[in-house]
């Protein structure tokens, strides 16, 4: 009888364990209910805009440069150093050409000579004439000749000066070794050192830089802008700064150049345009920062809009799919308006609060699997 008990008691067991196998496997094999998730309609304001690279640069700068050629003998000044127009900021040491030293000289020792003998001449008429013996017009005829070389040896003399030493007895003051300041600013850039030769700024020269002054409370954008965009913008519109050396900070900008030729750059039109940057900011701007302009096309706040991943299409009609209840969804046209790319506009067809089905994307279908 125990024996028995215990053969129905297995048996009982066994078929047991095979049913639970047998549902579970099923429940397995069977794929879950699809769920969607929803979203709403939502207020928000939808920037159309478009983005410009280039760099930050002052408005005035200016290549400070000799008037002679010669050897750097001083500089006055370093870089970030604050200047005023007319401060000096480099000496320089004359370098005489030997030719026209030996020229000077030359026209220094005939004036000499043209001079003494016209002294003699004078001396000698002189006399004549306090003795009545000449006329008083032939006298001044004598005495403007001995005045006349004496200019010309004075203005020898002041040429050789000005060739050995940049600088003549006559200037005075005014000298053209000291180069000075022509704006006032700030020193951005010393690329000359102490001992090193200069060339003088000429028709036929651009001469050497000794310095590049800026002022630098006054900073614009340079950028450039592809030619699928710049007919898009216009002189006088909003412009956000983004500087990558100055984290969280913007910098508000308005559009005020856009060249009318572009340029071919690595296979692609581009633009210049340039925007003045406004003072509001009380950072440092550098020269030379690299920045990123938002040139806002177009901008509207408080607008009820829908993330741009929901809207589906069919021909040229925009349609959402929005939840009747209990993961039941209806096909409904809507008419859209702005769209910054992330964002739409939503301007009829959908009320706040319905809840509108998110596509699935096929990386979420690949996860589930």
């Amino acid at each position: 009888m125990l024996k028995k008990i215990r053969n129905i008691v297995l048996i009982l067991l066994f078929v047991g364990i095979f049913i639970w196998t047998f549902y579970y496997l099923y429940q397995k094999s069977q794929t879950p209910p699809e769920v969607f998730q929803t979203t709403q309609a939502f207020d928000t304001t939808i920037i159309k805009k478009t983005v410009a690279t280039g760099s930050v640069t002052p408005r005035k700068e200016v290549n400070m440069k000799s008037q002679v050629s010669g050897i750097i003998e001083k500089l006055f000044i370093v870089a970030g150093q604050q200047i005023k127009q007319g401060d000096v900021i480099a000496k320089i040491k004359i370098i005489p050409n030997m030719l026209n030293l030996a020229n000077a000289e030359s026209r220094v020792n005939a004036a000499q000579l043209a001079y003494d003998n016209s002294k003699i001449e004078f001396d000698r008429n002189q006399i004549l004439y306090n003795q009545q013996v000449i006329s008083k017009a032939d006298f001044l005829l004598v005495e403007n000749k001995l005045k006349s070389m004496a200019e010309e040896l004075s203005a020898a003399k002041n040429n050789l000066q000005i060739i050995k030493e940049g600088v003549s007895n006559a200037s005075g003051a005014v000298s053209n070794t000291f180069v000075k300041a022509t704006i006032s600013g700030m020193v951005l850039d010393v690329p000359v050192k102490e001992g090193g030769q200069v060339i003088e700024s000429n028709t036929f020269n651009e001469g050497t830089t000794l310095c590049s002054v800026a002022n630098m409370g006054e900073m614009i954008f340079e950028g450039k802008l592809d030619e699928s965009e710049v007919g898009k913008v216009q002189a006088g519109m909003d412009i956000v700064l983004s500087i990558g050396a100055i984290d969280k900070s913007s910098f508000k900008a308005k559009l005020e150049y856009i060249a009318p030729k572009g340029v071919t750059e690595n296979g692609a039109i581009q633009f210049l345009i340039r925007a003045s940057i406004s003072k509001d900011n009380s950072a440092f701007l550098r020269a030379g920062y690299s920045a990123n302009a938002d040139i806002i096309l177009a901008k509207k706040d408080k607008v009820m809009a829908l993330p741009e991943g929901v809207i589906q299409f069919e021909k040229e009609k925009t349609y959402v799919e929005v939840e009747k209840g209990n993961q039941h969804f209806e096909k409904r046209y809507i008419k859209t308006g702005q769209s910054d790319g992330i964002n739409i506009e939503v301007l009829s067809g959908l009320k706040k609060g319905e809840k509108v089905k998110m596509p699935i994307l096929a990386d979420d279908k690949k996860e589930k699997h």
